[in-house]
């Protein structure tokens, strides 16, 4: 039976929807990110680990979040032109999502109670904070902000 994390509807950046399902990964790479943000050059490591493990079964997905900083103005179109010029994506982006509050994504919220923050917080606390599934679901991992894509190459092996 497949795990119902991978059933919740996501709107993908051109205005499909699509669930996690269809992306077929053996590990997916979820990452909330913004455009205007410190930690915004770490969409050149994501896009690294999307190129060099893709065939082995990875798959990044980012949901560009406004929550922090108003550090995501743009809209869509806006969004996946930045993405691809300045850092060449080339991995899956979807439409804007909430990650916190009352108003987040099913998706953000189910990552945050399988793999809680710091101390047990459930709150994500700034764009680029990533979840690595692995297991059909049955395993999520946290990381924060802080942890460079390239760091995780280690785990992710471990994991495909």
């Amino acid at each position: 039976m497949r795990d119902p994390l991978f059933e919740i509807p996501c709107i993908t950046i051109d205005g499909n929807e699509t669930t996690l399902a269809e992306f077929g990964g053996t590990v997916l790479l979820v990452v909330n990110t913004a455009s205007q943000c410190g930690f915004t050059p770490q969409y050149k490591g994501l896009e690294a680990l999307w190129k060099q493990y893709r065939q082995q079964g990875l798959v990044v997905l980012g949901f560009p979040c406004d929550q922090f900083g108003h550090q995501e103005p743009g809209d869509e179109a806006q969004i996946a032109t930045f993405c691809e010029r300045n850092f060449g994506v080339s991995f899956p982006l979807f439409a804007k999502v909430q990650v916190n509050g009352g108003d987040a994504h099913p998706l953000f919220v189910q990552l945050k109670k399988r793999a809680p923050g710091l101390l047990g917080s459930k709150a994500i606390k700034w764009n680029f904070t990533k979840f690595l599934i692995a297991d059909g679901g049955r395993s999520v991992e946290r990381f924060s902000s802080r942890t460079a894509p390239e760091a995780l190459a280690e785990r992710i092996e471990s994991l495909l």
